[in-house]
């Protein structure tokens, strides 16, 4: 009897341990939030993207001391697509909120015109692409700036290829393109990561992973 009850309470405690569960894989599905959270920040930078064109002029001649340091301007134009995928960190998102920055930014009214939507676009592909290649599962420090290093490789090429400094001399373009570089991972990479945290931290971010991340390290 003894024995019995023994292997009964044996395996009731069996029964009772909790199962071993795997770590659930965060969805790559957009939910309404992500596209109504992308939509909202893609609109907000597209007003700085604008507002940054208008500096854009004053700025590019106080820089003017040394040719091609105007690429330092660069990544004003940049952060939406990294910011965006540091927030939804769902595929598709950097593309997105940069292209939708940069709709946003001509419909506002820049000297750029139409040109301003094809720069969105392979802007925000150049941070997509490094997020992507991370596959979407790392969001440190280093993932933003290199996101952000990926879309100022991408406009450099863009300005000294297509725009009016592809006339200018060999000199301007290397000058202008690793200023570009260097814009892309301080302003694009580095202030979009520390806006993405500053952000969950107040709990805006509570329905995304970027945020339970954020609450979990507190």
């Amino acid at each position: 009897m003894s024995v019995s009850v023994s292997a009964n309470e044996s395996s009731s405690s069996r029964d009772e341990r909790p199962a071993a569960t795997s770590p659930r894989k965060p969805s790559r599905r957009w939910r309404v939030v992500d596209i109504v959270v992308a939509s909202v920040i893609g609109v907000a930078c597209g007003v700085v993207f604008w507002a940054w064109g208008l500096a854009w002029t004053p700025l590019d001649s106080a820089l003017s001391f040394l040719p091609g340091l105007s690429g330092l301007l660069a990544g004003g134009w940049l952060f939406a697509g990294v910011l965006g995928g540091l927030v939804i960190r769902k595929p598709g998102a950097a593309i997105y909120t940069e292209v939708m920055a940069a709709v946003v930014s001509m419909l506002i009214g820049t000297q750029w015109g139409f040109s301003t939507l094809i720069w969105g676009v392979l802007q925000g592909l150049g941070a997509e692409l490094v997020l992507a290649a991370f596959m979407y599962t790392t969001w440190r420090l280093h993932v933003a700036l290199l996101a952000g290093a990926g879309a100022g490789v991408v406009v450099a090429l863009l300005d000294t290829s297509f725009s009016s400094i592809a006339a200018t001399a060999i000199e301007y373009k290397v000058v202008y393109g690793v200023s570009a570089v260097v814009s892309g991972v301080l302003l694009a990479g580095l202030l979009s990561w520390l806006a993405a945290r500053g952000l969950a931290r107040t709990g805006a971010l509570s329905r995304f992973a970027s945020g339970r991340s954020a609450e979990a390290r507190v």
